[in-house]
Parts: structure tokens; C-alpha cells; sequence
């Protein structure tokens, strides 16, 4: 009961979100617990106003988002991500919403 009043307090400007949560249990009964930001596919989702990917994503796209979406959805997500730097984690985001059926239109920034 005690759990469910925390995590409800923590997360009750993302409600109705999807949200990792890595809970840690002690031998006592008390517990820890960790939210993270909502997984890259749904935030693409959002960002692109669509409600699933593409059944065949190298041939039939489903939506669009830009290179100034993918940059904020990296630098939310840096945290949980394993890259150093926002251009990896941009470079992630990108990849994910390609296999997801998104057109990513713009110039790369990351090509130089």
C-alpha cells in the first residue's frame, strides 16, 4: 500500500504514460524504487501523433518526425540510454524510428 502512494506521488504529472520502474525490495520490507523516462518508441509516438509503427517499416511509413524531435526526445532519454554523447543518443533515436516505420525528414546534423 505504501508503494502505491509514492509511486502515485512521483508520478503524477506523467499520468497516463507508460514508465519503467526499477523496484528494489530489502530483506526489512522496505523498498526503493527508481522512474524512469517513458521508452523511445512511445515517445516517438507522441511525437509523430500516431498510435502504432508499421507492420513493414521499410515499405510502407506510417508518420514523420524531425531532427529537432529526435534531439529532444535523446536529451530526455541521455539518462537511461548507454552513449556518451547527444549525437550518439540522437543517432539511437533515429534508428529506432526508422525500424518504427517514421520518416526522419531534415538535414542530419549528424552527418559532417
Amino acid at each position: 500500500m505504501e508503494f502505491c502512494k509514492q509511486f502515485n506521488a512521483r508520478t503524477q504529472e506523467k499520468a497516463g504514460k507508460v514508465l519503467p520502474v526499477i523496484i528494489t525490495v530489502y530483506a526489512d520490507k522496505s523498498f526503493d524504487f527508481i522512474v524512469k523516462q517513458p521508452p523511445v518508441a512511445v515517445q516517438l509516438k507522441e511525437a509523430a501523433k500516431i498510435k502504432s509503427g508499421s507492420a513493414e517499416p521499410n515499405r510502407k511509413k506510417v508518420g514523420e518526425v524531425s531532427w529537432a524531435q529526435i534531439e529532444e526526445i535523446a536529451k530526455e532519454k541521455m539518462v537511461d540510454m548507454n552513449c556518451f554523447t547527444v549525437e550518439s543518443a540522437m543517432s539511437m533515436v533515429a534508428g529506432t524510428a526508422r525500424s518504427m516505420g517514421l520518416r526522419v525528414s531534415g538535414v542530419s546534423p549528424l552527418k559532417k
